[in-house]
């Protein structure tokens, strides 16, 4: 037989373009549209309906870009079409290449009850299947006219991503509104050749499948009147039976199709928008539900739901009753998808406290799986966190991202810092929008690295990142590919029995140890500054608020908020969505973060207050409060007391080069007539921390145009061109005494300004540098550098509970790729005996590197460099332009005690205030190894005191834990504050209790007071 595939292949195509799709909607009558627009923002269900609507017509211009339009669309179904299934088609001028990043609507009955949702992929809304005729309908759609910022060159500046920019031309035309004859059978006929058309573009061209599909297919077109065809699809549908009915080989691959619409909580679009996206596609999704028995949905972020219940409580309504049937799962357990890398040791936590405690509270689900499928890349610490939250499972694609090295495995066990091992799966499909498409389904399969000894993955399926879910086209794909020859198979199925399955059938999957690093997006470590200091000052004043919450509620009976704790705890972990914090959201975004960080500061200083207050009581003595884990200035901490001076005072020296020495007995510091640091010399240890010709704290700007992404990446050739600013407009001798002494400096450069303090205080190892920038340079990234004179091959870097170690060479491409990195509080270099930490308030990227000097001692220098500020100009054009404020503190001779200790130091400045006296702390341990994360009151409100607390240095602590109040009880929990059989054993004395650390080990203990104690 001759070969005729390219010629059937090509006439495939045509006649579903041109003839067969066309014939979906035979027949069509117009509806009568009217519409009001919204002032402003968007307003209630009641007020859309009620507006007085004025005419508009097919091919009117509409939406404002952020604008909402409501359509009322009216007409009346045919007599003739009596019998027949009819559905509504309203396209508000959709372009169908981007769901999810344009124009939607929620459609609503006139008594307001919502019926579902309109985007690019979902253009319909069914009338009657039959239809009697004559009826009448009517149905009102709160239309939103968002931009799309995205667009098909993207990255390219715009001002759209702020109302307050965007302009008010329309952005959209209408394009149908019509109600119209849905022909169920050209609808099928459709599936089955775009399944099949997919199946054959995947199979062997020498294989006898591909050509017995091609053999079908071509009988099927035979079979269609190309002037009759929906008299003729159900004979072309006839010939496509047998190969569609072909089941699959023993080996084939198994897919589990998960429903899904990643929902992203903020990006392109503000927090407002998401709120109607989470309405519209589970109001979609629910109604996929009801016409299709097969299919189940998963939906992650409990505060998606909050959001629904809170605003769309009828919606809500029917996310309740799937989820009760268990068909509509809610996934993750976490408050939102947040990212991974630089939320801290509480803050992560918490995503899980709040995610899970809403899922059990709403709907009696515990979940045991972490679902983040776009997170960019998994700090170390994570694995123990979800284990200590009771799941054990985590599913992820983003590492497919990774632009160097591909991730060896699809399905492994991942070690945690403190050797917690999770079980967690890639999707091979590489997407978390699937469209179970025959390309998706043959690369997953292809794809799959642990085939040979699995065979099970896992599909998201759906349209997602802005929304829109899954449709209906989608499960009918699933349907036909339940079982079919040459194709992988697909089932619905819940993602808990999906991993269920996925482990029994292998226990001994491979291990991966450390991070999940991910080898792009490396710049939202440093992008939308203010967002990030925002992020730390809030999980620091949320330490303090319920630490002296905790302590006046026990021993004075001051009220404990524990609403307004919860609210603000939720509002922070909100901004830690993936593109909230990461800085990769549109300009009203950060807009509404910068004032929603000050908001809860305001609220939190407010509760802080009021807590010192009722401990301090009336009087003038001078008291500091040390909300660290670590005591300072003679106060330990959790308490208040008198402050006393240590060490010797410090003292001034001018240099021949216009420049200062500061001493203060344990360090020598030398700073030169340009500003920098020239020396910093341990005292006690003999040695000099800069490296020989070097000079610290040396700000450097380099160029910062990366390929593509521009707030999410920097790529390794930025290091090519860099530009030392050296020169100074000013160094001067500030503030001068016994306890400290401050050198400022003035300098310029571009159109920005920097003005920096190095202050050395009494009795610390420590050099700290005050820094406020104002930044206005455009694609520059801002380095600070210290090169260090430390031979080290690897660093520590704090993670969540605990930190990890990183190489500083580039032996592999592995290590090579990491060239910007994420830390909390510390960065530390050490070679045995003597090391030196870097410590920051507000920063998370940096970098390590390491040279061999051509001096005489051929010395090794390691540059740390703290990454503080970037200007990428997509998607908001404004990124970090203004002032900031950076603190960060050299510290000579530390070891890994010292700067988890400093660490804390720096982010949790000491307060001063007056009252009646001391006051000792709640509790206390007795280990420095051993820190507390939190002292609260338990969420249940029993009035049980809640410690979280765990080994920081790496190794095995023995730790006392001593209560400042009667000890009735003690018991180890998980994170929601259960009993826990994973926690140490405790042993309990009176009013302390003993137990034993492993290395990072998290513990959480609830104890009992004696008495109740509500």
């Amino acid at each position: 037989m001759h070969d005729d595939r390219v010629l059937v292949e090509a006439r495939l195509k045509r006649v579903l373009d041109e003839r067969i799709r066309p014939a979906l909607y035979p027949e069509s009558v117009p509806l009568e549209v009217a519409a009001w627009v919204a002032p402003g923002e968007p307003v209630g269900v009641a007020e859309g309906l009620a507006a007085e609507h004025t005419p508009v017509a097919v091919g009117d211009a509409w939406g404002a870009p952020w604008g909402t339009t409501w359509f009322r669309v009216r007409g009346q179904v045919p007599e003739r079409w009596a019998g027949r299934t009819v559905e509504a088609v309203l396209d508000l001028g959709f372009d169908e290449r981007m769901p999810g990043f344009q124009c939607e609507a929620l459609v609503y009955r006139p008594d307001g009850s919502p019926v579902k949702a309109l985007n690019p992929r979902n253009q319909w809304v069914r009338v009657g299947a039959p239809v009697r005729g004559g009826e009448r309908v009517e149905w009102h759609l709160e239309a939103a006219s968002n931009p799309v910022i995205l667009d098909v060159h993207p990255f390219l500046p715009t001002r759209l991503g702020d109302r307050d920019t965007a302009g008010s031309a329309p952005r959209y035309r209408l394009a149908r509104m019509d109600l119209a004859v849905f022909d169920t059978e050209v609808w099928e006929l459709v599936q089955d050749l775009e399944v099949l058309d997919e199946l054959m573009a995947e199979l062997p061209v020498d294989g006898p499948r591909r050509w017995e599909v091609l053999r079908a297919v071509g009988r099927a077109l035979d079979a269609v009147d190309l002037q009759r065809v929906n008299a003729t699809a159900g004979a072309a549908r006839s010939e496509l039976r047998e190969v569609l009915a072909a089941p699959a080989g023993a080996s084939a691959h198994r897919i589990s199709a998960v429903g899904h619409a990643h929902i992203d909580s903020a990006w392109l679009w503000p927090l407002r928008e998401t709120v109607r996206k989470v309405a519209r596609t589970t109001s979609n999704m629910t109604a996929l539900l009801e016409d299709e028995p097969e299919f189940v949905y998963a939906m992650s972020q409990a505060q998606q739901y909050a959001w629904i219940k809170d605003h769309r409580p009828e919606v809500y309504a029917r996310v309740k009753k799937a989820v009760a049937e268990g068909r509509f799962v809610p996934a993750g357990g976490m408050w939102v998808e947040s990212d991974t890398n630089m939320p801290g040791s509480e803050a992560m936590a918490r995503q899980f406290v709040h995610g899970k405690r809403f899922f059990l509270e709403e709907f009696g689900v515990e979940n045991e799986e972490a679902w983040l499928p776009d997170t960019f890349g998994f700090a170390a610490g994570l694995p123990q966190i979800i284990r200590a939250a009771g799941a054990k499972w985590l599913l992820t694609q983003k590492i497919s991202w990774s632009q160097v090295n591909p991730f060896p495995h699809h399905t492994f066990r991942w070690e945690g810092i403190d050797g917690t091992r999770i079980f967690t799966h890639f999707p091979p499909v590489d997407t978390y929008n699937c469209q179970l498409s025959g390309g998706e389904l043959a690369h997953a399969a292809r794809n799959f690295k642990d085939k040979g000894v699995a065979r099970h993955s896992l599909a998201p399926t759906g349209w997602g990142d802005g929304g829109g879910g899954t449709t209906r086209e989608m499960v009918a794909r699933a349907r036909r590919l339940r079982d079919l020859d040459g194709s992988p198979t697909v089932v619905w199925e819940k993602p808990a029995d999906f991993f269920a399955r996925a482990e029994a059938e292998y226990p001994q999957a491979p291990v991966w140890v450390g991070e999940l690093y991910l080898e792009l997006h490396r710049g939202t470590l440093t992008s939308q500054a203010k967002t990030k200091r925002g992020n730390r000052r809030s999980e620091q004043l949320l330490r303090e608020a319920e630490l002296w919450s905790a302590t006046a509620a026990v021993t004075r009976g001051h009220p404990y908020p524990y609403e307004e704790l919860d609210r603000l705890w939720k509002t922070v972990l909100l901004h830690q969505f993936h593109d909230i914090l990461p800085g990769s959201s549109i300009a009203w975004v950060h807009r509404e973060a910068a004032a929603t960080y000050a908001a809860v500061a305001t609220e939190l200083e407010g509760l802080i207050a009021g807590a010192l207050a009722a401990l301090a009581g009336d009087g003038d003595t001078a008291l500091v409060v040390n909300s660290a884990p670590h005591a300072r200035s003679g106060v330990a901490a959790g308490a208040l007391a008198p402050p006393s001076a240590e060490g010797p005072q410090v003292s001034v020296t001018p240099r021949d080069d216009g420049g200062f020495t500061l001493t203060n007995g344990l360090l020598r510091i030398g700073i030169d007539g340009r500003g920098l640091v020239v020396s910093a010399y341990d005292l006690a240890a003999g040695r000099e921390t800069v490296a020989p010709g070097a000079a610290a704290n040396l700000l450097q700007v380099h160029p910062d145009f990366p390929n593509m992404w521009d707030a999410w990446d920097v790529d390794a050739f930025y290091r090519n061109v860099v530009t030392d600013l050296t020169d100074a407009d000013e160094v001067v001798l500030g503030a001068a005494g016994p306890d400290a002494a401050t050198v400022r400096v003035s300098r310029t450069f571009g159109d920005s300004r920097v003005e920096q303090s190095l202050t050395l205080a009494r009795g610390q190892r420590r050099l700290d540098v005050d820094t406020e920038v104002d930044w206005h340079e455009t694609e520059k990234f801002l380095k600070a550098a210290f090169p260090l004179d430390v031979h080290a091959e690897r660093y520590a870097a704090e993670t969540q509970f605990g930190h990890l170690y990183r190489p500083t060479h580039t032996n592999t491409s592995w290590e090579a790729a990491k060239f910007e990195a994420c830390a909390h509080r510390f960065v530390h270099v050490e070679e045995p005996g003597w090391g030196v930490a870097l410590v920051n308030d507000a920063v998370y990227g940096h970098d390590v590197t390491r040279t061999v000097r051509d001096d005489g001692d051929r010395g090794t220098t390691t540059t740390v460099r703290l990454s503080l500020l970037r200007a990428p100009r997509f998607p908001d054009p404004e990124t970090d332009q203004g002032r900031h404020r950076f603190r960060y503190a050299l510290v000579p001779g530390a070891g890994i005690a010292d700067a988890v200790r400093e660490g804390h130091r720096i982010n949790l400045p000491e307060r001063r205030i007056t009252g009646a006296g001391a006051v000792p702390p709640l509790v206390a341990v007795d280990n420095d190894a051993t820190v507390v994360t939190a002292v609260k009151l338990a969420d249940d409100g029993s009035g049980e005191v809640v410690v979280r607390l765990h080994e920081a240095h790496g190794g095995r602590a023995a730790t006392v834990l001593t209560t400042g109040f009667e000890l009735a009880g003690a018991v180890a929990t998980d994170l929601l504050e259960r009993p826990w059989e994973d926690g140490p054993a405790l042993d309990r004395r009176g009013n302390s209790v003993r137990m034993r650390l492993h290395p990072f080990q998290i513990v959480t203990l609830r104890l009992r007071r004696a008495g109740g104690g509500r």
